[in-house]
């Protein structure tokens, strides 16, 4: 695989790539790191690559590996949740805080999931992939994928009804 060929097959799926490893690092810079190492790593097996019928999920699950290994490292112990603040000019300021606290609150529930609930949600809610493309990442077979995307959106319901309740009592 020529370099033209390569920059053509990988451009589209950096931007996943990055979006995954950011779920995953929470860190800008460790993403983007993270796709960058993961992008070397693809290059240096180009010639290996040819063979491969879908070159994403591939990628993908190269980024994902990548992501997990550097948050088991010890190097990674610098990470820290990192909340992006969005504007809208149709809000006020307590709706903002309201929406704000909401997000949190989803995000660490869903950072309390089993690795595997948190990232098949991920994959399939918040990146739209499709179940095949999550089968390859995820490298489990197609009812294993659907079962657990289940039972995490049910945990996930089941925890957030459960905040609820003890917000109104």
């Amino acid at each position: 695989m020529n370099q033209p060929t390569f920059i053509a097959t990988f451009k589209e799926v950096q931007q996943k790539m990055y979006f995954l490893s950011r779920r995953l690092l929470t860190s800008h810079e460790e993403a983007a790191d993270a796709v960058q190492e993961t992008m070397l790593k693809l290059w240096e097996k180009r010639s290996d690559i040819k063979d491969i019928n879908n070159k994403e999920a591939y990628a993908m699950q190269m980024v994902k590996n990548y992501s997990l290994d550097r948050l088991k490292s010890k190097q990674a112990s610098h990470l820290k949740i990192v909340h992006s603040n969005y504007e809208s000019a149709d809000r006020n300021a307590q709706d903002e805080l309201e929406r704000e606290s909401q997000v949190s609150m989803v995000r660490k529930m869903i950072a309390g999931l089993p690795e595997n609930y948190r990232t098949i949600l991920h994959l399939r809610d918040i990146e739209h992939y499709d179940y095949e493309a999550i089968e390859r990442i995820m490298d489990m077979k197609s009812t294993a994928v659907r079962v657990n995307l289940s039972r995490a959106r049910k945990l996930l319901k089941k925890k957030i009804e459960e905040s609820y309740k003890t917000e109104i009592a």
